[in-house]
């Protein structure tokens, strides 16, 4: 799924052994984007209702805010980083069966 071939700035090598599999590196960007994304979106309601904010209206922005920030970033991972290139994926993911 990677689009690194597509664009040209893939070689089609294997990287190295000791780096990162795809599937861990978009599982801890996707983590610390959810707490960014939930801190960034309670900013913005807090900045757009003012004094008429209230609980619940706070938790389900920051709540939008952690899914949606999380998923870009890992599909941006999953698209942009050369871990995630189809060849490494199966030289060095391992599923979990």
């Amino acid at each position: 799924m990677a689009l690194r071939r597509a664009l040209g700035w893939s070689d089609g090598e294997l990287m190295r052994s000791d780096a990162k599999p795809c599937s861990r590196l978009m599982r801890q960007t996707a983590g610390i984007f959810t707490v960014g994304g939930a801190l960034g979106f309670w900013v913005l309601c807090r900045l757009h209702y003012g004094p008429r904010i209230t609980v619940p209206r706070s938790l389900r922005w920051a709540a939008c805010g952690a899914v949606s920030v999380s998923s870009a970033s890992a599909l941006l991972v999953r698209l942009f980083c050369p871990e995630c290139e189809s060849q490494n994926i199966a030289a060095y993911d391992k599923s979990k069966e």
